[in-house]
C-alpha cells in the first residue's frame, strides 16, 4: 500500500513540474514580444559597423574577380647577381672541406662545402651564394667571391 502511495505523489509531481514550466515558456514569449526575423537581423554598412538598417543598393561597388588578391604580391623575380644572396664566411676549415657562411640579410649561419665552391676562400671573405635544403638544413651552393 505504501508503494502505492509514493508512485502517486510522484506522479502529482511531475505533473506540477511540467505545469510549472509550461507558465514559465508562456512568461518569456509574452515579455519577448515575440521578436519577427526581421527584428533580429543585423546588416553591415560598407565600413564593417553593425547596423540595423539594410545598405543602399545604389552605392554597391563592382569588384573584378582579377582585382581580387590573395596573398601578397611579388614585385618582381630577381635576375642573376641579384637573385643570389650575399654573405661572409665566418669559419672555414679547408682541411675537412667544409665552413659556414653568415647570410647578411638572416643572419643564420649556412653550411658549405669545398664542392660548392668556385674556388676556395678564406674566412672573412664576402661572398655570393644560393642556398637549397639539405639533409640537416641548409646548405650554401655556387658559392663565388662578391665583387668589390
Amino acid at each position: 500500500m505504501a508503494d502505492s502511495w509514493n508512485k502517486k505523489e510522484r506522479e502529482k509531481k511531475k505533473q506540477q513540474n511540467k505545469k510549472e514550466k509550461e507558465e514559465r515558456k508562456k512568461e518569456r514569449k509574452e515579455s519577448s514580444g515575440g521578436k519577427s526575423l526581421n527584428d533580429m537581423i543585423a546588416w553591415l554598412d560598407e565600413n564593417g559597423n553593425i547596423s540595423s538598417t539594410p545598405p543602399d543598393p545604389s552605392r554597391k561597388q563592382e569588384v573584378k574577380l582579377e582585382d581580387i588578391e590573395i596573398s601578397v604580391p611579388r614585385d618582381r623575380i630577381p635576375e642573376g647577381d641579384e637573385a643570389m644572396r650575399q654573405g661572409v664566411i665566418t669559419f672555414f676549415n679547408s682541411i675537412k672541406g667544409f665552413g659556414f657562411i653568415r647570410d647578411q640579410r638572416t643572419k643564420e649561419s649556412i653550411f658549405v662545402h669545398v664542392n660548392d665552391m668556385e674556388e676556395q676562400l678564406p674566412e672573412n671573405t664576402k661572398v655570393l651564394f644560393d642556398v637549397e635544403s639539405g639533409p640537416k638544413g641548409l646548405n650554401a651552393v655556387r658559392v663565388k667571391k662578391a665583387p668589390l
